[in-house]
């Protein structure tokens, strides 16, 4: 890294990211995409000013944005699609894949794999990462041992949450008690698969016991809900109707939801609003989703099932945009980037970055839904935590994977296979 940790640039930054008391006389040079031109300028790590560029100033050539946060990932498996692939696709091929890999775990495997992931992750624009953990079984031990020594080394860097993946039932046993404490020391989030079918008692009763003990330990709750192209919002039904039971404290976040978008809009719009009701977020995930769901032999799908974003955030409901599953049986692509995340669910999911409601799942809600103490806005005091692109519109920024710079605490990385287009001059 170079030093000191002062700057300057001038860059497009997305109108929605910036809070600044800029006056009403004020005419700031802007693009039909929602981006204007700034000068932002930071001290000592911290942003010390922001101010609009002139309508008649050179337009700059890059753009800039928070550091960004991947609030759903799979660290642990990431980069094993070439010892376990699924090339059939299906859900089904895709846990028999994982369950076999998860036999064949070493903290040695799992560590390069982070690593790798991290290295990608930071020279790509994250500052942190939400991973779920396969907690149960012969490479739960390793992968939880591994992760907490990557956790300690790459802390500052790329911030990891971790949440304890495993089946809702377990968590009523002792076992499963002890886990909760041991997650609750390394405040992570106790986690697991809640999906169609999923109508009876002891489903139920698995629950409400994992709703008291995450709420007894202060842990957030992270489940795999409903990832499926059958009976529609199963698990979220189960989940409200608990929660109407045994209300929590703690934030729950409910990955995929997939099947919602199954129900008719009056049904949808009855769930949505229970949903709101007790402040549940949402974590869409639609390149797994898109990859898995809906498949049939010989048939192209007409129906994917996909979170309904739009009318999620039109609820009241928080909803952050993920990643996912990396080169593993779930998923053959994906390399921790997030502007190839935004441009792949652009069409899949129709979120265009230049509408507000099109970025926030990707930068503002995400940091807020993993409860970071930054949420990624641009105002004078927050973090020099920052992202440029080689690019002069959100068009040219989705296009290819541009060149970019990371910032990390105002020190801009080196090293990191980026072009230079940041002015660290002394301020």
């Amino acid at each position: 890294m170079t030093a000191p940790a002062n700057g300057l640039v001038q860059a497009w930054a997305p109108r929605g990211l910036i809070e600044a008391p800029w006056g009403d006389t004020l005419t700031p040079l802007a693009a039909a995409d929602g981006l204007v031109a700034v000068s932002l300028a930071w001290r000592d790590g911290v942003i010390h000013s922001i101010d609009p560029l002139p309508a008649e100033a050179a337009a700059p050539t890059c753009v800039l944005l928070p550091r960004l946060v991947e609030p759903h990932a799979h660290l642990g498996k990431a980069f094993s699609w070439s010892q376990a692939p699924n090339h059939a696709g299906t859900y089904a091929g895709a846990m028999a894949a994982n369950l076999a890999e998860h036999q064949t775990r070493t903290v040695a495997v799992v560590e390069q794999r982070a690593e790798q992931a991290l290295e990608l992750a930071l020279r790509h624009g994250y500052r942190a990462i939400r991973t779920h953990i396969d907690s149960l079984g012969p490479g739960a031990e390793c992968s939880w041992q591994a992760l907490l020594e990557v956790q300690r080394r790459w802390r500052g860097c790329v911030d990891l949450q971790f949440v304890a993946l495993l089946p809702v039932e377990h968590w009523s046993t002792a076992e499963g008690e002890a886990l909760a404490q041991r997650v609750a020391s390394h405040a992570g989030l106790l986690g697991g698969v809640l999906g169609p079918p999923c109508k009876g008692r002891h489903t139920r009763d698995a629950v409400h016991r994992l709703l008291r003990l995450a709420d007894r330990l202060g842990c957030g709750i992270d489940l795999h809900l409903d990832e499926a192209q059958i009976g529609p919002a199963e698990g979220m039904t189960v989940l409200v109707r608990a929660l109407d039971q045994t209300p929590v404290s703690v934030p729950i976040t409910c990955s995929h939801a997939s099947s919602l978008s199954l129900l008719s809009p009056g049904r949808l719009e009855r769930l949505m609003a229970r949903m709101h009701h007790h402040q549940l977020q949402v974590v869409a995930l639609p390149l797994t989703n898109g990859w898995l769901l809906g498949r049939e032999q010989g048939r192209t799908p007409l129906i994917r099932p996909l979170a309904p974003i739009h009318q999620l955030q039109r609820a009241g409901v928080r909803v952050a945009v993920g990643g996912d599953n990396v080169q593993d049986p779930w998923y053959p692509g994906g390399n921790f980037d997030p502007l190839a995340l935004m441009a792949q669910a652009l069409p899949l999911a129709q979120l265009a970055p230049w509408d507000r409601s099109g970025l926030m799942p990707f930068t503002t809600e995400a940091a807020r839904l993993l409860g970071l103490p930054w949420d990624g806005v641009l105002r004078i005091g927050a973090p020099a935590d920052l992202l440029l692109l080689q690019a002069s519109s959100w068009s040219e920024a989705l296009t290819q994977p541009p060149a970019r710079q990371v910032v990390v605490a105002g020190v801009a990385q080196t090293g990191l296979g980026s072009t230079e287009i940041l002015h660290t001059d002394s301020i």
